[in-house]
């Protein structure tokens, strides 16, 4: 190891490093939090004032979050949030947690990775360790993020060292945790991916190293895209099973109880969140470039896209026959906005989608989410901004013409749903797992 290396692993074993992590969202903060437990200075840095500002109070700022564990995080002296990316030259290893979402041409879009690739190259200095975590196609590490950095004069793998290790955050998952999942690190060179290795073997229970950045990036999206397919085949299934007079989430339940050779997936609205509705469209971006065709990737993609307005006309056909009127001008209450259950985030949420579809047919929509207030704004749908949660009552389930879930949050009173509304059209079988059921119940 030459000295510029041997100097960052000794600072990386005496935790004396300090480690930057651009993004400090849902993957950079908790990733900040976890660097200081493990007895690093940390900076996190942010574009957005208001966030920092709110960290730097220990104030909440993610809904799932521990804020006790970042007000100890602060307590400790050791970690601060920051707008300042000049104070990226001051970081031994610099973390990047940016967004890579999708362009409105579902073309990957790499403005953020770019942008903050810009901010660390005005400052770097020789013996830092760059570590991108974003979601990518693989080569982004070597493609994109290297020449700039090393358009300042220093070379990778000799006076900089540059990896690739993807987040494996699963918001909300209490039982697998970011310090409990194996992290998977790929470098550009032995150097690099070793000196990535012991910082991420201080934070986290085991790495997995790979050969290479572009191996690790197409790990991320492997598993990714597994999730996605099967998910589409789950959801194509209720469709096909639906017309047939079977309930997928019976059937799904009991093929569970074989112990080998299957893992149940479970049908929805629509896919939401950063990860699924996103990642595998990399992938089949960067395929034609070697002239390779994905139909499998592209058919899981066309069929979980299709789910919302699948939905729209179960719900049209509900009101039809079980309430005699068309969806125009019906009055709908949404119950559950954010994309999974008992989360606030609203990232691709199909719910979005839903409320977008429903009113272009003319239906008067309402929305309650105990954990979503007010729509944040979307780039996919500005229109949303600002709209506010109900409260869910008696009399606004009994003055709705149906009740659409689309969210399963525990902390909803399915049974009020069940009593109260004329009509409901069930997307997640919530009101089946919490023991009611009726005629007037439609799952979608």
């Amino acid at each position: 190891m030459d000295d510029l290396a041997d100097a960052l692993a000794r600072r990386l074993a005496e935790r004396s490093a300090t480690v930057g992590v651009i993004g400090l969202g849902y993957v950079g903060l908790p990733l900040a939090l976890a660097a200081v437990r493990a007895g690093f200075p940390v900076t996190g840095f942010d574009i957005n004032p208001d966030r920092v500002a709110r960290i730097n109070a220990g104030e909440p700022v993610i809904s799932h979050l521990d804020t006790a564990a970042m007000r100890a995080a602060l307590a400790t002296g050791r970690f601060r949030a920051s707008t300042d990316m000049d104070g990226l030259g001051r970081c031994d290893a610099v973390l990047i947690c940016v967004p890579t979402p999708l362009t409105p041409q579902r073309e990957p879009d790499l403005s953020y990775i770019r942008a903050t690739a810009a901010d660390i190259a005005r400052t770097l200095r020789p013996g830092q360790l760059v570590v991108l975590e974003s979601t990518t196609w693989p080569g982004t590490t070597e493609e994109v993020l290297k020449p700039i950095l090393e358009a300042r004069g220093l070379t990778s793998g000799r006076e900089i060292f540059l990896a690739f290790s993807p987040e494996r955050e699963d918001p909300g998952n209490r039982t697998h945790t970011l310090a409990t999942v194996p992290k998977v690190v790929g470098g550009d060179g032995s150097l690099a991916r070793d000196l990535a290795d012991a910082l991420y073997g201080a934070i986290v229970a085991r790495t997995v190293p790979v050969s290479s950045t572009a191996t690790a990036e197409a790990v991320k999206l492997t598993e990714n895209i597994f999730r996605a397919v099967n998910i589409a085949l789950v959801n194509e299934l209720k469709v096909v099973y639906d017309a047939m007079g079977i309930d997928v989430w019976e059937v799904i339940e009991a093929a569970a109880s074989k112990p080998f050779g299957y893992m149940p997936f479970w049908p929805g609205p629509g896919l939401g969140g950063h990860c699924i509705p996103i990642d595998p469209f990399y992938l089949t971006w960067k395929a034609r470039e070697f002239d390779v065709a994905t139909r499998f990737i592209e058919l899981a993609g066309e069929v979980n896209r299709g789910m919302p307005r699948y939905v729209v006309e179960r719900l049209a056909l509900a009101l039809d026959r079980q309430r005699g009127r068309p969806l125009g001008g019906a009055r709908i209450l949404i119950v559950g906005v954010a994309y999974k259950r008992d989360l606030d985030d609203m990232r691709e949420s199909p719910a979005l989608k839903l409320i977008a579809l429903l009113e272009e047919r003319g239906a008067v929509i309402a929305y309650h989410d105990p954990l979503v207030p007010e729509i944040p704004p979307s780039r996919a749908h500005p229109g949303l901004t600002g709209r506010r949660s109900v409260a869910l009552t008696a009399e606004a389930l009994q003055a709705c013409d149906a009740a659409l879930v689309v969210t399963d949050h525990e902390g909803v009173d399915y049974a009020l749903i069940a009593a109260e509304a004329p009509l409901v059209v069930d997307t997640r079988n919530a009101l089946a797992r919490h023991g009611l059921a009726g005629g007037h119940i439609v799952k979608a």
